[in-house]
C-alpha cells in the first residue's frame, strides 16, 4: 500500500508544477526600468541675475479731491437728515463746477453716538460723509476747492495729484530700468572675466506713482487757494536674467 502512495504523490506534484508553468506563460510581461538608467538631469545654465531701477518725473494731469461734511444732532435721525441736506448742497455745487457723474462718488459714510465725559451716556449723534471727485484741470483746482468749501459747505478737503493714464511714463521708466540692469550685468561680467549673453528672463517687480506733495485745505479761505502742482515720480523696478556666453 505504501508503494502506491509515493508514485501518486509524485504525479500530483508534477501536475501542479505544469499548471504553474502554463499560468506564468499566459501572464503579460512587466519590465521595470531603473530611474537612474532613463532619467537625465538637465544642465544648469550659467547666468547673471541683476535688478534695475528708474524714476521718471512728469507733471500730473489729474487731481483727486476728497471733500467731507459732518453734522451733529440730538438724535440719529436728526443727524442723518441734516447730513443729507448738507450733502445735497455740496453735490449740487460740485456738479455746477462741471464735474461729470462718473467722476463723483461716495467713499465713506458714518453715523454713530457721541458719548459724554464719562464715556457712558450718549449725548448726541454725529454723521459724516466723504465724497471723491476727479478734477481734470489741475491748474484750476484751487478755485474748485474754494467753491467746494466756501459755497458747498465742505468742512475738510484733501487733494492729491496723479496721471490720468500713467502707461507712457511707466513704459519710459521700464526701458530705463532695463538699461540700468543691463549696465550692472555688464559690469559684473567684465569683473568676472566672462561675456554677457542674451536675456533669459525679465520680471517687472513694481511700477507705481509717488505723489510727493499732497495738499490739505480746511475751512474757508479769504484769499484764493494756491495749490502748486509740481511733478510726480513714476518708479519702476525690474529683475533681469542674462545668460553667460
Amino acid at each position: 500500500m505504501q508503494r502506491l502512495i509515493a508514485p501518486l504523490g509524485i504525479v500530483l506534484v508534477g501536475v501542479i508544477a505544469a499548471a504553474v508553468v502554463v499560468a506564468a506563460s499566459n501572464r503579460s510581461q512587466v519590465i521595470v526600468a531603473s530611474p537612474s538608467a532613463t532619467a537625465t538631469t538637465p544642465p544648469i545654465e550659467q547666468a547673471i541675475l541683476t535688478s534695475g531701477d528708474a524714476t521718471v518725473s512728469t507733471r500730473p494731469d489729474l487731481a483727486i479731491v476728497q471733500a467731507g461734511i459732518d453734522t451733529q444732532a440730538p438724535t440719529a435721525s436728526a443727524a442723518q437728515s441734516d447730513l443729507s441736506a448738507k450733502a445735497g448742497k455740496l453735490i449740487d455745487r460740485i456738479k455746477a463746477l462741471g464735474v461729470a457723474d462718473g467722476d463723483l462718488n461716495t467713499t465713506g459714510y458714518w453715523i454713530g453716538p457721541v458719548y459724554g465725559p464719562q464715556g457712558q451716556a450718549v449725548t448726541s449723534f454725529r454723521a459724516t460723509e466723504q465724497l471723491q471727485l476727479k478734477w481734470h484741470n489741475v491748474d484750476s483746482v484751487g478755485r474748485a476747492l474754494d467753491a467746494i468749501v466756501q459755497e458747498g459747505g465742505a468742512t475738510n478737503v484733501y487733494v492729491s495729484f496723479t496721471l490720468n493714464d500713467p502707461k507712457q511714463a511707466q513704459a519710459q521708466a521700464r526701458s530705463l530700468a532695463i538699461a540700468d540692469a543691463k549696465a550692472k550685468a555688464g559690469a559684473m561680467a567684465s569683473a568676472a572675466g566672462v561675456r554677457l549673453g542674451q536675456v533669459l528672463q525679465i520680471s517687472d517687480l513694481s511700477s507705481n506713482t509717488r505723489v510727493p506733495y499732497p495738499y490739505l485745505a480746511s475751512g474757508a479761505a479769504a484769499a484764493p487757494t494756491q495749490v502748486p502742482v509740481g511733478q510726480i515720480d513714476v518708479q519702476v523696478s525690474v529683475e533681469v536674467d542674462f545668460a553667460i556666453a
